[in-house]
């Protein structure tokens, strides 16, 4: 039978190695499901895997796009699923890992078709953004679509601007394009979820912040700093870093922001897969359980 071993965790609980582990006793290909890995410039940052992991096994969309391309998780979803239909032609298994949950849900449970956005709509709203921050994009959200106002997280800033963006690009309600319909998929789905105690993981997040720092997340981040105002660069670890070289931080507070920054989307990551009830979770070092688990599966 076709199977999907999605692995999937916050930031930083180790995802990686164990996919790797996982998919060479299933002697399955890895596509990954991290929304930045997509970009070959930002390795560091997004703890892309290593020359010897990509050598260990088979990795997809890893380093794949330009910052300045334009992708979605729609787009993602079109290719992940032509990629899986090549990839089942000579694998039974494939894991997916990674922890963009819109990612993961695109390819297990399918998105809402919409319209794409044009570059001139996605341009206006961001410089919008950026000069006069979010109040007023969430009051058009507000008159435009009231009932998404009520429904979206209003802290989430990338999920209130592709909101507006749609409203505007449409004349039509953001909510009335999610139907939140589950797609029915041709292959079976095991859901794997990754978890360690808050401390524990905490302290995992601040020192590989640190490993960054040493393996040159400043001189990653120096050479993307020219397209900053791109939204592939609106992510922790580089936006903190730009802050620095603009002269508004010191590099210790860019660096100790970045760590909190990073602990604070691990807990949005857990809050969004904690929701999902066809997740088994172990701990990354509970092997035995967890292969235990995966019997008749790989």
């Amino acid at each position: 039978m076709k199977t999907l071993l999605v692995l999937l965790g916050p930031t930083g609980v180790g995802k990686t190695a164990l996919s790797i582990q996982l998919a060479q006793r299933a002697g399955a290909p890895i596509i990954s499901a991290d929304s930045r890995q997509l970009y070959k410039d930002l390795v560091i940052g997004t703890a892309a895997p290593d020359p010897q992991q990509l050598a260990a096994v088979k990795h997809y969309m890893v380093g794949t796009l330009a910052l300045t391309d334009y992708y979605s998780a729609s787009q993602y979803e079109e290719d992940a699923l032509l990629l899986l239909d090549e990839l089942y032609k000579v694998h039974p298994s494939v894991v997916l890992t990674g922890g963009s949950m819109m990612y993961i849900d695109a390819i297990c449970k399918g998105i809402d078709e919409m319209p794409t956005v044009t570059p001139e709509v996605r341009d206006a709203l961001w410089l919008q953004y950026e000069k006069e921050g979010l109040e007023p994009i969430l009051g058009e959200l507000k008159e435009k679509d009231p009932v998404h106002y009520k429904e979206v997280d209003r802290s989430n800033y990338k999920r209130v601007i592709h909101a507006v963006e749609m409203c505007r690009m449409t004349n039509q309600l953001y909510s009335s394009f999610r139907t939140s319909s589950k797609k029915e998929r041709p292959f079976r789905i095991i859901k794997i979820g990754l978890t360690r105690p808050r401390e524990e993981l905490c302290e995992r997040i601040n020192q590989r912040v640190d490993e960054m720092v040493k393996d040159g997340l400043i001189e990653e981040a120096r050479k993307v700093y020219p397209y900053r105002h791109l939204n592939s660069l609106n992510t922790v670890g580089y936006k903190e870093l730009f802050n620095y070289f603009d002269g508004e931080w010191s590099l210790e507070y860019a660096i100790e922001k970045i760590k909190r920054n990073s602990r604070v989307y691990a807990r949005k990551q857990m809050t969004w897969f904690k929701r999902d009830k066809e997740i088994h979770w172990f701990h990354p070092e509970e092997k035995e359980p967890l292969l235990k688990f995966l019997e008749g599966y790989i």
